[in-house]
């Protein structure tokens, strides 16, 4: 779903997706925190970003200018491809909250919500006067997400160390089952992997808080540490250490406890290759010509792996990655290309589930990119609006959401507690040239 005009019916928000009426406030910056609140925004939940100053270039989020920029905007207006996708879907206010009359707004924007969404290392806010239980006195009912690389309690140099997706990936475990054996070094996740699961955990903490609080009445804090996040992801990586005293490593492309489960090379490019189970098993082996039965004991083809490698490999290396998949579907055998984002730019399963989607991007114009997952059958998720510049809808909020006269309005923009940072020339009104599909 592509929703390009807000209804008539709200002002602010359109209402569209399960979520629709859940009112979020969100003060994080870079990636993770964020993306909790565009997640839930992308199901309807009308959500406010508040950010403070500089309210211009640099910003405070440095995602606003994250390498790589969209090309072919005004050089005064830097504009980062990952805030164009990870930032739609929300109102934009420049706030700052250090000043008292910042915090009386911040406060009744506070009133005004069900979630508040921030990621600040810890004690930030308190500093601010703007605690827990200052902001609980406002709002009984709000569910507040603390997003921290560390935690909020703990060991306290821990607490204040900084934090990034890579260190989360460290600290958690994850880089350690990364990339092949020792001496070869640990090989990082090609995208900020943990910030953005980091994110959808928060989004779930979040609803699962506010769920709390229709039931109970009353708000409580959602504790979302980085590393956490990933390390109840691992599997039974702390089971094996408990009970065997087994310091699982890394494996390259292989898996350490199912075969085959591996990556291999076809004529024309990679492809993996997933028979773990024995039925799944018994289908490769007569897909590739495979007859001794020993193999279909599970401990022995672990403990001999090398001569289904081969075969596997040979078999792979004679096909094309379309022949590969072909003859899979024909067999009911697991094997998948590695799509690289040309593949998935021409695959029409991809284009048949919206997965492609344009959209309008206040800064820049028309964009394509990643659609919105999972679907609802009956109120489906959409983008509603670009990622928004900042400050964009200060007087919208301001006095449609709060009923602040428009003259208090522009007496805290003289102040300079509110901030603005509109684009020096409009977006672009010619459409964009995308690759074509197919090609």
């Amino acid at each position: 779903m592509d929703v390009t005009t807000p209804s008539p019916a709200d002002r602010l928000v359109p209402p569209y997706g399960p979520l629709a009426g859940l009112r979020v406030l969100e003060s994080a910056r870079f990636v993770a925190g964020p993306w909790a609140a565009t997640y839930l925004g992308e199901f309807g939940a009308r959500v406010v970003h508040v950010e403070g100053p500089p309210f211009a270039p640099p910003y405070a989020d440095a995602t606003r200018t994250l390498r790589p920029l969209v090309e072919g905007t005004d050089p005064r207006d830097p504009v980062s491809e990952s805030w164009v996708q990870y930032s739609r879907n929300k109102l934009s206010v420049g706030l700052d909250v250090r000043r008292p009359e910042g915090r009386a707004v911040f406060l009744d924007l506070v009133r005004a919500s069900d979630i508040w969404i921030e990621s600040s290392r810890p004690g930030t806010y308190d500093r601010l006067g703007l605690d827990d239980e200052t902001v609980w006195a406002a709002n009984p009912r709000l569910t507040i997400v603390h997003v921290s690389g560390h935690g909020r309690t703990g060991d306290p140099e821990r607490i204040r160390a900084p934090s990034f997706d890579l260190t989360a990936q460290a600290t958690s475990g994850f880089l350690s089952l990364q990339g092949e054996p020792d001496p070869a070094p640990p090989m990082r996740s090609g995208t900020a992997l943990n910030d953005t699961v980091t994110g959808l955990a928060a989004a779930m903490g979040a609803l699962m808080g506010h769920y709390s609080a229709l039931r109970t009445g009353r708000g409580q804090s959602v504790d979302v540490a980085q590393y956490e996040v990933f390390f109840i992801l691992l599997e039974n990586f702390a089971l094996d250490y408990f009970l065997r005293g087994v310091v699982r490593g890394r494996h390259g492309t292989s898996h350490p406890r199912l075969h085959p489960y591996d990556v291999h090379r076809a004529r024309d490019g990679w492809v993996v290759v997933a028979a773990p189970t024995p039925e799944s098993w018994r289908r490769l082996a007569d897909l590739i010509g495979f007859g001794d039965p020993a193999y279909d004991d599970r401990d022995f083809r672990l403990a001999h792996r090398e001569p289904v490698d081969r075969a596997i490999a040979a078999y792979c290396a004679e096909r094309t990655r379309d022949e590969l998949e072909a003859a899979a579907r024909e067999h009911d055998v697991a094997i998948s290309r590695v799509f690289d984002i040309a593949d998935i730019a021409r695959d029409p399963h991809y284009r048949a589930r919206g997965m492609l989607l344009e959209w309008e991007d206040p800064a820049v114009g028309r964009v394509k990119g990643a659609g919105v997952a999972p679907r609802f059958s009956a109120t489906p998720g959409g983008v509603w609006r670009g990622a928004p510049w900042l400050g964009q809808d200060n007087a919208a909020v301001l006095c449609d959401l709060l009923g602040y006269p428009a003259e208090r309005v522009a007496a805290l923009g003289e102040l300079g507690v509110l901030g603005a940072y509109p684009p020096h020339a409009p977006p672009s009104s010619s459409p964009r040239r995308f690759p074509p599909e197919g090609s």
